[in-house]
C-alpha cells in the first residue's frame, strides 16, 4: 500500500534515500498546522501544513506548498533529506547560496571601494574623451 499520493517509483526513491541517509520514521516527529496565504477560506481552515522534525539532528522542515496534506508529507520528507544531505556534506543549499548572492549584491560598498570605483570611472571617462573628434576653434 502506498504511503503518499505519488508514483510508486518516486516513493521508492524517497524511501531509499532516507535509508541511505539513516533517517528512520521513528526518529521523525510530525505535526500538522493550519495553512495560510492564497487558497481562500478552505486552506485557512484545514491543517494541511506539515512540520517535520528529525529528533537526532534537530533539523526542522515546514511544508505547505500543496493543498493536500499527504502530498505535503511527501515533500517535507524530501526537503528533510536535502537538508540532511547538505549538512552531512557541509555544503550550502542552493536557496542559501542564492540568498547570500543577493545579500552581497545589495550590500553597500565601503568608502574605500566607492572611491576606487569612482576613480576608475573618471579615468575611463577621460580615456573616452580623448577619442572624440576635436572641435574646430573659432
Amino acid at each position: 500500500m502506498s504511503l503518499f499520493p505519488v508514483s510508486a517509483d518516486k516513493e521508492d526513491q524517497l524511501l531509499q534515500r532516507m535509508e541511505k541517509l539513516g533517517i528512520v520514521e521513528t526518529d521523525l516527529e510530525e505535526s500538522f498546522l493550519r495553512g495560510g496565504g492564497p487558497g481562500g477560506q478552505k486552506i485557512n481552515k484545514t491543517a494541511s501544513v506539515v512540520r517535520l522534525r528529525h529528533m537526532p539532528t534537530g533539523l526542522e522542515v515546514r511544508c505547505g506548498r500543496e493543498r493536500s496534506q499527504s502530498l505535503n508529507r511527501f515533500l517535507a520528507r524530501r526537503e528533510l533529506c536535502d537538508k540532511l544531505a547538505a549538512l552531512i556534506r557541509g555544503e550550502k543549499t542552493k536557496r542559501r547560496q542564492e540568498r547570500e548572492k543577493i545579500r552581497r549584491q545589495k550590500r553597500r560598498r565601503s568608502r574605500r571601494q566607492k572611491a576606487i570605483m569612482l576613480d576608475a570611472k573618471k579615468k575611463h571617462g577621460a580615456k573616452k574623451a580623448l577619442r572624440r573628434k576635436p572641435t574646430p576653434d573659432v
